[in-house]
């Protein structure tokens, strides 16, 4: 079979293949598995480099850490679900609102990655979102990290849901730590299991130019999160700040929303462990939880000393 003639029904079969996913996609059994998130779990972090693609690149130790973790649904609609963790000391009783994870059927854009501290807006091919959901997620003080789109798989009776691969930027895990590299390009996938869930992550990390382009790659790293039920753990401190603040971080997502909306994306003028915005944001809650008034006017004033409209896109060298 020549060449040619091989190469057009692999691509016939492609198609045909994503086309009947696309047919048979139950977006309520999909939703059924994202709400199957929420919850109080115990939580274990494992994350392990395993190819080394640099030339004298030595394998960094394995890092393992975990926590107790409850998350709340914050918006349920048909094409649209939206959950956020908060972390609870099991012995102090002291919560850390974590990361947050919207979920958004057949998304026909989706903001990325596109460089240091800059995220912009991009369209979704029509192939690629039909019947399929677009997971974003948010740092701890509601700031964008990365997206990633896929449909959930549900043939064996285990809901499983695989990301196409996109960049993010370091994980905080990391950035502390580390400066041979500043970004990633992953795949995450999310499986429902007897009781609770897994998070995989399949990890490129590199080096990125400013216009995109990736100058070199150091090392592949396996990422597997473990999310199982946890009843030994009093959450109900976590749900107590949850309750007194849910409005006020509303808010602060509300401002996300609009400056990522903006047509040139945004730039955070933090560093990158965004600890100028953290800080303000996470004091104004606590205020908030202890009864006080947080006006509108002081939130506004963190977003304009720390975010503003990106600049034109680099124009990638030839």
């Amino acid at each position: 079979m020549p060449a040619t003639t091989f190469l057009a029904l692999t691509l016939l079969a492609t198609g045909a293949a994503r086309a009947q996913d696309a047919a048979i996609a139950d977006p309520e059994k999909d939703r059924a598995a994202i709400l199957a998130m929420q919850g109080e779990y115990l939580v274990d972090f494992a994350f392990d480099e395993t190819v080394l693609l640099a030339p004298g690149y030595e394998r960094a130790s394995a890092m393992r850490s975990g926590g107790d973790e409850v998350v709340i649904v914050v918006e349920d609609t048909p094409a649209k679900v939206v959950l956020q963790h908060i972390l609870v000391d099991s012995k102090s009783g002291h919560v850390t609102k974590h990361w947050r994870q919207d979920w958004v059927y057949e998304a026909p854009q989706r903001w990325e990655f596109a460089a240091d501290q800059t995220w912009r807006v991009r369209d979704i091919p029509a192939d690629k979102t039909k019947g399929a959901w677009t997971q974003c997620v948010y740092e701890v003080s509601d700031a964008p990290r990365y997206c990633g789109t896929g449909r959930w798989n549900h043939r064996y009776g285990v809901a499983t849901w695989t990301s196409d691969r996109t960049w993010r930027p370091l994980p905080r895990r990391e950035y502390t730590k580390r400066s041979d590299y500043n970004a990633m390009n992953v795949e995450n996938r999310h499986t429902i299991v007897p009781g609770g869930w897994t998070h995989e992550q399949d990890n490129t990390k590199a080096v990125r130019r400013a216009d995109g382009s990736t100058e070199r790659t150091i090392a592949r790293e396996f990422g597997f999160n473990d999310y199982q039920k946890d009843t030994d753990v009093d959450f109900t401190p976590a749900h107590d700040y949850w309750a007194a603040t849910k409005d006020y971080w509303a808010r602060v997502r509300a401002r996300w929303d609009a400056a990522l909306a903006n047509p040139a994306g945004l730039h955070l003028k933090t560093k990158i462990d965004g600890m100028a915005m953290i800080i303000p944001l996470f004091t104004q809650a606590g205020e908030v939880q202890e009864g006080k008034d947080v006006t509108d006017a002081e939130i506004d004033k963190v977003f304009a000393e720390w975010v503003e409209p990106a600049g034109p896109e680099p124009v990638a060298a030839k």
